[in-house]
């Protein structure tokens, strides 16, 4: 029997909840002092007649990396483990071992992964390029602001995240950026290589995809909007005081959180499209190509231009091709849409991965 194991961060409970539902045990590994959530909380136990809970094994490592040690690895072969990977499996094990030193059969891409990286070549940039979707325009230097931009530069101390700043002119560029390396937020070296945007102003959605290779067939499962830490306080602050607290403090994009979410129905189609020329273009740069669940980005923006006629449009900034950290897309009504039942993406990939066994076709769908 399959085990179907999970970095403990991220997204693990819902991976390990889909696939309880369909009948697989469930391994988690997790990280000294994180261990918790998986090893009492939502650890498989009995209560009363009944079993509740949804982690069977905790593996507890001093840290993160040490997945890829030997006894590690034999560990989860002995298990006969499916990996699924998160964002969290991304940065704390690194991209390079995850394609190298860590041979356990994984769902999904594993190199596809690191196109979600903007520093390595056919990034996410690349991609959304080559599949003909709507970016924010790019700066190609701070000189060249004379609009609302947002500079995208990772953090000091967290490369993995961005410290986000605005600017609409390069001498607001210039006053914001060096505060924060004075105040070690962002470095010099971060700057230089940070992306300047033109700031998009529209409603922000991440829509949920599924790709299977089984039935090849592109399935929207959710949709979410993001929180966002200090951000979302001071967005329910009235302007006088917001400015007050700006004076104290800066904004932080940090996502903590998601809400589900819906959008007009009558947008769809125009989703599913940029859905399925991402699909198409992974195919021929990442081979295979994608497998399960990604997701863009976006904003959705009302142009007033002559050929557009005022009618909304669609701007990608950022893509993943991973397992979403957002369970709640489960409470949207798309994928009971598909399945006539609400299907989470833990489930959504625990239902392929036993097609998979049934078919013997396990090699399509893992890397």
């Amino acid at each position: 029997m399959v085990t179907i194991a999970t970095l403990g961060s991220h997204s693990a409970l819902d991976v390990c909840d889909g696939a309880k539902a369909e009948g697989f045990k469930t391994l988690v590994v997790a990280q000294k002092k994180r261990e918790q959530t998986y090893s009492k909380y939502y650890k498989t136990r009995k209560r009363g007649k009944s079993e509740i809970g949804i982690v069977d094994e905790t593996l507890v490592l001093d840290k993160f990396a040490d997945i890829t040690k030997k006894e590690n690895i034999a560990y989860l072969k002995k298990k006969d483990s499916v990996f699924v990977p998160n964002r969290s499996f991304s940065v704390y094990v690194g991209n390079d071992n995850i394609e190298k030193n860590f041979p356990i059969p994984l769902f999904g891409n594993r190199f596809l992964l690191k196109a979600e990286e903007r520093n390595v070549e056919r990034n996410q940039y690349f991609l959304m390029e080559e599949a003909r979707i709507d970016t924010p325009r790019r700066i190609p230097t701070p000189d060249r602001i004379t609009k609302l931009c947002i500079v995208k530069v990772s953090e000091a101390t967290r490369s993995y995240e961005r410290a986000f700043f605005l600017a609409s002119t390069y001498e607001d560029y210039m006053e914001k950026s060096q505060k924060l390396i004075g105040d070690g937020i962002i470095t010099k070296t971060g700057l230089e290589s940070a992306r300047i945007e033109q700031f998009v102003v529209g409603a922000q959605f991440n829509f949920n995809f599924f790709y299977s290779p089984l039935t090849q067939e592109l399935e929207l499962l959710g949709i979410d909007t993001r929180r966002q830490t200090n951000l979302d306080g001071l967005l329910h602050m009235t302007a006088d005081v917001q400015l007050e607290a700006l004076k104290q403090m800066r904004t932080s994009n940090i996502e903590i959180g998601h809400l589900a979410s819906t959008i007009r129905e009558s947008f769809l189609e125009d989703v599913f499209k940029a859905g399925e020329r991402m699909v198409e273009v992974c195919r021929h740069e990442y081979k295979p190509g994608i497998i399960g669940p990604f997701a863009l980005q976006c904003a959705i923006t009302e142009e007033s231009s002559k050929d557009n006629k005022g009618r909304e449009e669609l701007v990608v900034f950022d893509v993943s091709f991973r397992m979403p950290g957002s369970p709640g897309t489960r409470f949207t009504p798309y994928s009971s849409y598909l399945f006539r039942e609400p299907v989470s993406f833990g489930k959504r990939i625990a239902m392929e991965i036993k097609e998979a066994q049934k078919q013997k076709r396990m090699d399509e769908i893992t890397t």
